[in-house]
């Protein structure tokens, strides 16, 4: 388990870093379908306009010294859209990865994918593992692709990786404790995200960072994720820093 896993709520990783930006932002990109739909495109339109926002924010991350940024692209409900949809959002990370990854690795980003992969077609997971094994070793903005992913199926997930090893013999019922659940977590080593964004208006978190998102701040605003710019993540972690966090303490200044 990572030094960084080995941690008791709120998550130190979490606090002002004094630079103006959160150390962890995680969107939850919501609306392309809605964008397309008022613009009379078909929904793939949609989707293809959300990869240059993804692009987009990725830059914005960078330049505001954000340390981790986490996109949710796809969640483990989506298999229930029309395969039609289905298809075209795996071409649209496909195309992602080849087209996007060297530049990518140019920058010095470090991508890092979360959620299940057995499932996913043996291309994918070739796609998946290459970006993460190219861009290991990178030092600079991390990028965490949340792609067929759940909070609860993750924890039900760590849950059974636990068992398996009390079933063994080699983990201690007693000893197990927040750090030992959260090392056992897809986002192992990376430190939970100080915000979380969701576009569209909606004022949900739908099964996204279940876990992760105990002590997060959250902002919901009403843009469609393929309209979302440099100047709307600006005005969110302008939010963010006028906000004063607690963790179950004193308050202290987000920013």
């Amino acid at each position: 388990m990572s030094g960084e896993a080995k941690r008791s709520a709120p998550n130190p990783a979490r606090e002002p870093t004094g630079e103006g930006a959160p150390a962890h932002v995680a969107i939850i990109m919501d609306g392309n379908g809605r964008w397309a739909a008022q613009r009379g495109l078909p929904r793939f339109e949609g989707h293809r306009r959300g990869v240059e926002a993804i692009r987009r924010a990725v830059r914005t991350a960078g330049d505001l010294g954000i340390r981790y940024l986490t996109v949710y692209s796809f969640s483990a409900e989506n298999w229930r859209r029309p395969a039609q949809e289905v298809s075209d959002l795996m071409g649209l990370l496909k195309r992602f990865v080849r087209h996007d990854l060297a530049d990518l690795h140019a920058s010095n980003i470090r991508v890092r994918i979360i959620g299940e992969r057995e499932a996913l077609a043996a291309d994918i997971r070739l796609l998946l593992d290459e970006a993460e094994q190219l861009t290991r070793a990178n030092t600079g903005l991390t990028l965490v692709i949340a792609f067929n992913y759940g909070g609860r199926q993750e924890i039900v997930q760590a849950m059974r990786s636990l068992a398996r090893q009390v079933q063994a013999g080699t983990l201690d019922p007693a000893a197990i404790d927040v750090a030992t659940v959260e090392g056992a977590l897809d986002t192992h080593g990376i430190p939970d995200p100080d915000l979380v964004i969701r576009t569209s208006g909606e004022q949900r978190i739908s099964n996204f960072l279940t876990w992760q998102t105990a002590y997060s701040e959250f902002i919901f605003i009403p843009t469609y994720w393929p309209d979302f710019d440099d100047a709307t993540f600006r005005a969110a972690i302008e939010e963010y820093n006028r906000r004063e966090r607690r963790f179950g303490g004193l308050s202290v200044r987000a920013g």
